[in-house]
C-alpha cells in the first residue's frame, strides 16, 4: 500500500462552509508535509482563516475569476482544489479548469447520510456525483472487498444551533467587514445584508418554533389518520437550483397538493415538512394554505417546521420529495419514497416510478435489502463520520478524512482497491 503523505502536494481551497473546519483541515494536510493555501472571496471566508500567510485575497470582478485561477495554479504549483459544494459559479468555473489541467477536485458537501456524517467524494457531488452513473449491480461488486458491518449513527453532534450561528457570523462579517472586497457578489439571489437578517431571526426565533412544531406534530401523530409526507428543501439550495425540474418552490408544493387530490384516499392527510433551516424566505405555510384552500382540502394539509424527522416517519404511509437527503431517512426504514429531481439515491430497485396520483392512492414499497446495500456502499465510501460545525463533530472528521484526501484512489475506488482506510464502528449511546 502506498504511504499516505502530503509531500510534494499543494492544496488550493476555496469556499467552505461556515465556520473553522477548513481551516483545521488545511493545518493537519501541513502537518500531513504538504502545502496549502486559501483563496477568500470576502470577510467571512477570512475570518475563518487564521493563517493570514497562506490566505490569498480575491478582490477582482466575477468576470476576472477564471484567469486568476489559472494563474494562482500555475503561481502555487496546485496539484489540488479543495471545495463546499461544486454548483456556485466560482466553483463550477475552477472545476472544469481543473479538470482541463488534470488538478484533483475534493469536494466536500453535507452529508448524503446527515447529520451524522458529511459527503466527501472527487470530482463532484450530489447531480455531478459518480453515483448518478452507478448501478448497484457495481455496488454489491464493491462490497464483495467488505466484510465490515455498517456504522450506527453516534450518540449526537451536527447541532443545527452550530450551524445558524456560524452563519449569522459569517454573514455579519460580509455586512460590516467587506470593505477589501467590494466586487464581492453572493451565489445566492438574496443580499447579504438580508441572508444575515434571516440568519439572525432563526437563530433568536428557534425557541417559539420549537414549540410550533411541536405542538403541529402532536397533533398530526396523535390525529388518527392516515398520512402521507412532502419532505421540502430550501429553494437557494444548489441541489434544488441545479438538480430539479422547479423553478420555486411553489411549484412543487402546486404538483404535489393536486397529486394528493387526484389520487391519495379521501380519509388521508398530507404533511409538509419544512427543512431544518428554513429561514422564511420562501412563504411556505402561505403558499400551502392557498393552494390547498383552492383544492377544497384545508383540514387535510398539513405544515410542520423544520426539526427532526423521525417522529413524523414513524407512521406515515409514503413519502415524497425533489431531491431532498432525508430521502434517505425514508428508504431506511422501507416506507415508500417517489422523488421529482436528480438524486445520488434515485435507484429503481426502491425509488418510486409510478405516476404521483398512483402513488399516493396505491404506493409501492420499496426494496429494503437492495436499499441496505446502497447504504452500506455509501458507508463504506464517501460518507465520512462527523460533522462540519459542532467542535465534537469537527474532531470526528478530522481522525479520517485528511487520510482519504491524501490516498490516491477516490472513497469508490478505494473500496475496490482495497486501499479504504477502516471505518469507525460507532454506535449508538443512550
Amino acid at each position: 500500500m502506498a504511504k499516505i503523505t502530503g509531500d510534494n502536494r499543494v492544496f488550493l481551497f476555496l469556499q467552505g462552509p461556515h465556520g473553522p473546519f477548513f481551516h483545521k483541515l488545511g493545518k493537519m494536510l501541513r502537518a500531513a508535509g504538504a502545502d496549502v493555501w486559501r483563496v477568500g472571496f470576502n470577510a467571512g471566508d477570512r475570518a475563518f482563516w487564521f493563517s493570514p500567510k497562506s490566505y490569498i485575497p480575491f478582490r477582482g470582478a466575477q468576470s476576472e475569476w477564471a484567469e486568476t485561477f489559472r494563474t494562482l495554479v500555475t503561481e502555487k504549483g496546485a496539484t489540488d482544489i479543495v471545495l463546499y459544494g461544486d454548483t456556485r459559479p466560482i466553483h463550477a468555473q475552477a472545476v472544469e479548469i481543473a479538470r482541463e489541467l488534470g488538478i484533483g477536485v475534493h469536494v466536500f458537501e453535507e452529508g448524503y447520510l446527515r447529520p451524522y456524517w458529511v459527503t466527501y467524494e472527487r470530482g463532484g457531488s450530489n447531480g455531478h456525483s459518480k453515483l448518478m452513473d452507478m448501478s448497484l449491480e457495481h455496488m454489491r461488486q464493491g462490497l464483495e472487498h467488505s466484510d465490515m458491518d455498517a456504522p450506527l449513527p453516534p450518540a449526537r453532534w451536527g447541532d443545527t444551533r452550530h450551524h445558524v450561528f456560524y452563519g449569522a457570523l459569517y454573514h455579519w462579517f460580509v455586512m460590516f467587514r467587506n470593505g477589501d472586497y467590494r466586487n464581492f457578489k453572493p451565489h445566492r439571489a438574496l443580499s447579504v445584508t438580508k441572508e444575515f437578517r434571516l440568519y439572525l431571526k432563526r437563530l433568536l426565533l428557534m425557541p417559539f418554533q420549537a414549540v410550533d412544531r411541536g405542538l403541529a406534530t402532536f397533533r398530526i401523530r396523535h390525529g388518527g389518520f392516515p398520512y402521507h409526507l412532502a419532505l421540502l428543501q430550501l429553494e437557494h439550495d444548489s441541489s434544488f437550483q441545479e438538480h430539479s425540474p422547479f423553478a420555486t418552490m411553489t411549484e412543487f408544493l402546486d404538483v404535489v397538493i393536486r397529486g394528493f387530490a387526484e389520487g391519495a384516499p379521501k380519509h388521508h392527510h398530507l404533511v409538509f415538512k419544512a427543512h431544518p433551516l428554513e429561514d422564511g424566505r420562501v412563504p411556505l405555510r402561505r403558499e400551502i394554505k392557498r393552494i390547498a384552500a383552492e383544492l377544497g382540502l384545508s383540514k387535510r394539509v398539513h405544515y410542520v417546521r423544520g426539526g427532526k424527522l423521525a417522529a413524523l416517519l414513524n407512521d406515515v404511509r409514503s413519502a415524497v420529495t425533489v431531491n431532498s437527503t432525508a430521502g434517505q431517512q425514508v428508504l431506511w426504514r422501507g416506507i415508500p419514497l417517489k422523488t421529482f429531481g436528480r438524486a445520488v439515491y434515485d435507484k429503481p430497485e426502491f425509488v418510486s416510478t409510478q405516476p404521483l396520483s398512483e402513488f399516493f392512492s396505491a404506493a409501492k414499497r420499496p426494496e429494503h435489502k437492495a436499499y441496505q446495500e446502497y447504504r452500506r456502499y455509501l458507508l463504506e465510501t464517501s460518507q465520512v463520520p462527523g460533522g462540519f460545525y459542532s467542535a465534537r463533530g469537527r474532531r470526528q472528521l478530522m481522525r479520517m478524512v485528511v487520510d482519504m484526501m491524501l490516498c490516491g484512489d477516490d472513497p469508490y475506488e478505494a473500496l475496490e482497491t482495497g486501499t479504504a482506510a477502516p471505518r469507525q464502528q460507532l454506535r449508538l449511546v443512550n
